[in-house]
């Protein structure tokens, strides 16, 4: 009875990491806020890699005609310089610089950030300020297209992925908060959100490759890793394609009442 209930914690945490990846509440928040409810350690690294990409796999499978279509055109602009290959080629360069400021602050101080920054009071501060920052652009509706994109815009975006190291700072959220704010339409805004979560998803399985395969609770916990794998990669999809279709009616403005409502309720009884 005992491992069944374990299987279905394991289960709740892998729907909350997949529900709330693609939309601008914070996944790392929330999974802090579960296994505190639950009265749960926290799960390690491991955990937190498995499930990433279980919610990578989803996004690159909604995502993958974008992501054909900019390798493609990245590689032919370099073979032929073709201008009608420019848009993607530059598209993809935003996406290398945008993905370096995560990058660096991940590698020098993502283990930091994890130590001083994951009670529950940090979590409802974010989340409070993720709801103002959902808040003051909920009107903005920017011109930029894929094309219209500078090296500026990709600083400031990829500077608001880096901030969302922090737990209860969305990644989706910081990056589309900040994409909306240099002026991106809202479908040019997803797409290079979750162009630049591609990447620094990559590079955090690779870099955590070595605790997957040292973790000494691998054996026992296979089981449970599973079932959160595989509920994370369903609710990764259904949640970002229900987040695709509140993008395009532009009503952000609902995830900035629930951060509110989230991060008071935590201050309040947490």
């Amino acid at each position: 009875m005992e491992n069944w209930f374990d299987w279905l914690k394991y289960l709740l945490l892998g729907l909350v990491q997949g529900v709330t990846e693609p939309i601008p509440v914070s996944s790392s928040g929330h999974l802090i806020i579960v296994q505190r409810l639950l009265g749960m350690e926290q799960n390690g690294l491991s955990f937190e890699i498995l499930t990433n990409t279980a919610s990578l796999i989803a996004i690159c499978f909604i995502f993958r005609k974008d992501i054909l279509d900019l390798i493609t055109g990245f590689f032919r602009y370099l073979q032929t310089r073709e201008p009608k290959y420019r848009s993607e080629f530059m598209f993809c360069i935003y996406i290398i610089i945008g993905t370096i400021p995560a990058a660096v602050a991940a590698v020098f101080f993502k283990d930091t950030i994890e130590r001083v920054f994951t009670s529950v009071h940090t979590v409802s501060i974010s989340l409070l300020i993720t709801g103002v920052a959902l808040w003051l652009i909920r009107n903005l509706r920017g011109q930029k297209r894929d094309g219209n994109l500078t090296v500026r815009d990709a600083i400031i975006v990829g500077l608001a992925q880096a901030v969302a190291l922090i737990p209860g700072i969305s990644r989706s959220g910081s990056t589309v908060i900040a994409s909306i704010a240099v002026g991106m339409k809202q479908e040019t805004a997803l797409k290079f959100s979750f162009m630049l979560y591609i990447p620094i998803s990559i590079g955090g399985l690779i870099m955590g490759a070595s605790d997957i395969v040292h973790d000494p609770n691998r054996a026992a916990l296979a089981m449970p890793y599973l079932i959160a794998f595989l509920t994370t990669l369903v609710a990764t999809y259904y949640a970002m394609r229900w987040f695709i279709g509140i993008m395009a009616k532009g009503n952000l403005i609902y995830f900035s009442y629930y951060c509110f409502v989230v991060g008071t309720l935590l201050l309040i009884f947490l």
